[in-house]
Order: structure tokens, then sequence, then C-alpha cells
């Protein structure tokens, strides 16, 4: 099965650097990280632009990746992205009334395969930490390079929690000057928990105009001299 993202957009310059920069700095994290969460601390700091993003970019460098939309809560992917077709997803599989094979689906960006949420069930954190998705993430790490799972914020509800004990490492992403510091340390201790491995974090949506050493006192001026002006990174919107 096969599905088109009509409404994925191309990323300006910074922001397909920014991601090139990110998907560097995963595989430098080792040859035994091959399935990644991806979560935040409250709801709208784009973990699941950044997320499908990164997916997106490892599959332009040649590696086979299947993205996980683990969010069964309140999934962005299909409005967003413009999926041309009716799909099952995750919450047919894990309640048992798809086979695995009838949930993943290719897409027409090359290597970039994804499972969508499915239909909103009334108890995701049963199913995602069911035998079910243990058994999906252990048989696709032999199909696939990476898997990329985008789950709900952790400082919400204790879903990415769950799913992060089935991965090789989880990363936090942060929107600039939105959640507290409480917040993100309590993110990052029930990860730690959790018994996963913390790759790091994004800082997403930062302002690049402003003066200083993200804006143009610095990195402004020092890759302007180069590449010329391009739209501001980072400002990627989550519903």
């Amino acid at each position: 099965m096969k599905v088109n993202f009509e409404k994925k957009k191309e990323l300006d310059f910074k922001t397909n650097e920014a991601y090139k920069t990110l998907r560097t700095n995963i595989s430098f994290s080792g040859d035994d990280i091959h399935v990644i969460a991806f979560t935040s601390s409250v709801p709208n700091e784009g973990k699941s632009a950044v997320s499908f993003n990164l997916a997106s970019s490892l599959a332009e460098d040649g590696k086979n990746v299947l993205y996980i939309d683990a969010d069964i809560r309140k999934s962005v992917t299909i409005a967003r992205y413009g999926v041309d077709i009716e799909t099952k997803g995750l919450s047919h599989y894990l309640s048992g009334q798809c086979k695995l094979e009838e949930v993943i689906y290719e897409t027409n960006i090359d290597k970039f395969s994804i499972i969508f949420t499915g239909q909103i069930a009334p108890n995701p954190s049963e199913l995602l930490g069911s035998d079910r998705f243990k058994k999906l993430v252990a048989t696709q790490r032999e199909a696939f390079d990476y898997i990329i799972i985008d789950c709900p914020p952790l400082g919400s509800v204790i879903d990415a929690a769950i799913v992060a004990k089935e991965c090789d490492g989880a990363v936090i992403v942060i929107e600039t000057d939105n959640a507290s510091y409480k917040i993100v340390q309590r993110v990052k201790k029930q990860l730690e928990q959790s018994g996963c491995r913390i790759l790091g974090a994004v800082l997403n949506k930062v302002e690049m105009g402003g003066k200083g050493y993200y804006g143009k006192g610095y990195y402004g001026n020092y890759y302007g001299r180069y590449y010329g002006n391009y739209g501001d990174y980072g400002n990627e919107k989550e519903a």
C-alpha cells in the first residue's frame, strides 16, 4: 500500500541544514541506536514536525526509515501533510483489528514508510504497553535502518515513557521560552526511569532574526557571507 503526502512543503535552506545536523548527531550517537522516541514536555512544542522532518532527512540520506505516529490521542500527521487515501493505523493493529502488514504504508518519499495512529482509542497507554507493540518494534528493527516514533507530550500523559522502554534512545523537543525548567526536568526523569537512553534535546522555534549568538550577531553574519539570506528557521507550528 502506498500513500501520497499532498501538502508536504519543501524546507528552506536553514531549516534543511538544521535537520541535516540533527541527522548527523543521531548517526554519531552509536551504531546501536535504531529506534528513537520523540516527545516534548507540553503540547505545541513542535515534536511531530521535528520527528517527521528528521525521518524524511534520514530517508533522503539513503536510510530505510519507518515513521510511527504513536500520538494516538491527538495526531496531526494526516491533516498536516494531506494523505490522499483513507488509512488504518497503529490503534487498529494494537487492538487486533488488523495485521501489521495492513498498517505499514509506503509513501511518495523514497525509503520512507509510515504507520499512522489509526482510530482514536479510549485506552492508548494500555495499547502502547501491550505485547503487540513490543512485537511491532522487534520485528521492524530487522526491516528498517531507523524507526522514528512520535509520542505524546510526556509532561501531559505517560505514553512516551511506555514507548521509550522499547526504544534505543529518546529525544526531547523543547520550544524556546515555553516549557518551564521544572517540567523539562520531570520529563527527563520519567524517561530515565523507563530505562531509555536520552540522546539529547532539540531546541525548537528559535528566533533567528535577532541579535546575539543565534541571530545576526553571530551565525546570521557568519553564514550570510557564504549562503545569502534565507527564511527563518524553527518557526514550524504543531497543532
